[in-house]
């Protein structure tokens, strides 16, 4: 076998390879064999049909089918020979039967060859949050509120309340037009965003006021809408007493008295501001070393993240894109960022290949153990038993092998504190 590799781009080859007849002839001689046997032509019984007439026939998807096989049988091994890195699979481009001479052209596309930044060159801050009094009696009173009860108020409505009106579409002349009415609309403040107009006119105002509220258009072009909300009514969630008896019903008689609840939501809202403090940080990482190396990224890399992308997408809103949206159209506008998750993996791997990165048995039973320290009931040697399964040992290794990856990272760089307030659940949110 002969080998011809021919550099199209920086992530991009031709393969051309040529094969003599010993490498391919058995394999075409047991084709057309089988086709002989097989294929049935009006005038001929099956099996006695002329072996030009087979040729003729079905000789051109034999050799197909043989060059196809030949691609594969060899490709993996002169990719390992050459230390080729595809990242796409090998399309053949042509092919030629020659006589004694099978010659085979192939295009794929390969991981760039490219130098990793000095990461000891990098500096940056991670968010340290300090868990007080204060704000773990802003989370109590949010798990309150999912026990609390909508009472009506005389007073002017507030941030927490619901206000409850009939609203009508005013024409150009503020007149309530004609058709069908919202009546009885309830308008939860805490959920409508800070800058919506419903919210900004309906706070401070009683039942039996009527408010108009102008929506203006958001494209320069659009039209100005106005509404008119009577109010009917202001309601204000009433909170129950926390004491030990409230704490044993919400939580199922997990903890006995007040003390021990506030200790756990103490607890998990440290874990959870650990979390995102490093969450925060690897992105931060990671978004600059996408924007320091500027790697071309393969294009089947990057379908493949537009793929993902989109099909998050979907699950996220019922398993399909909204009406009105084109899929073409959407899967274009995610391509930006698809490239960079193909950049991100690009830079990744190079670390893990520069730093001898590597997963072994040990390092699986060592990620289950901190698995089961999280969680009581989980058993170490259990999850040893699951993640080493061919199922999942393969989702558990590229987890641990990212893992080693940004401690690699977070070892070069310089990472200093920053103490920051703890932010409240709607600017987790707009974050």
């Amino acid at each position: 076998m002969q080998k011809n590799i021919r550099n199209v781009s920086d992530i991009e080859q031709v393969l051309e390879i040529v094969l003599t007849g010993d490498e391919f002839k058995t394999e075409l001689e047991q084709e057309f064999e089988e086709a002989r046997r097989s294929v049935s032509i009006k005038g001929f019984r099956k099996g006695h049909v002329p072996a030009g007439m087979i040729k003729r026939f079905v000789g051109p998807s034999i050799e197909a089918s043989v060059a196809e096989k030949m691609a594969s049988k060899h490709f993996g091994a002169i990719a390992d020979a050459e230390n080729i890195k595809p990242a796409s699979r090998a399309q053949i481009d042509s092919y030629k039967f020659d006589g004694d001479t099978l010659t085979i052209t192939m295009s794929y596309e390969i991981h760039p060859e490219f130098e990793l930044k000095d990461l000891s060159a990098y500096s940056f801050t991670q968010a340290e949050y300090s868990i007080d009094d204060e704000v773990v009696d802003r989370e109590i009173n949010m798990i309150l509120k999912g026990h609390g009860t909508l009472v009506t108020s005389e007073e002017p409505a507030a941030e927490g309340d619901t206000v409850i009106g009939d609203v009508a579409k005013l024409d150009a002349e503020g007149q309530p037009t004609e058709g069908p009415h919202n009546e009885n609309h309830h308008f939860n403040l805490d959920y409508l965003p800070k800058d919506n107009p419903f919210r900004l006119s309906l706070t401070g105002k009683k039942a039996g006021e009527s408010v108009d509220v102008t929506i203006d258009p958001k494209e320069e072009d659009g039209e100005t809408t106005r509404f008119r909300v009577e109010i009917k009514e202001v309601k204000r969630l009433e909170l129950p007493e926390l004491n030990d008896e409230l704490v044993k019903e919400i939580t199922h008689s997990r903890f006995e008295n007040v003390a021990d609840f506030r200790a756990d939501v103490r607890g998990q809202l440290e874990q959870h501001f650990t979390n995102k403090a490093e969450q925060d940080l690897l992105e931060e990482i990671s978004a600059k070393l996408i924007e320091e190396h500027e790697v071309p990224t393969p294009k089947a890399m990057v379908e493949s993240f537009q793929n993902m992308l989109v099909e998050n997408a979907k699950r996220q809103i019922g398993g399909k894109l909204p009406k009105g949206l084109d899929e073409r159209e959407f899967r274009e506008a995610m391509k930006p960022n698809a490239e960079k998750h193909a950049r991100w993996l690009l830079v990744s791997q190079k670390i893990a290949q520069v730093n001898d990165i590597t997963v072994n048995d040990d390092d699986i039973k060592a990620y289950a153990g901190k698995e089961a320290e999280k969680n009581p009931s989980l058993k170490a040697e259990e999850l040893v038993n699951t993640y080493m399964s061919t199922e999942f040992r393969d989702y558990i290794v590229d987890t641990i092998i990212k893992e080693k990856i940004y401690d690699v990272i977070k070892s070069k760089v310089t990472i200093s504190k920053e103490a920051k307030p703890v932010p409240s659940h709607e600017e987790e949110e707009e974050d």
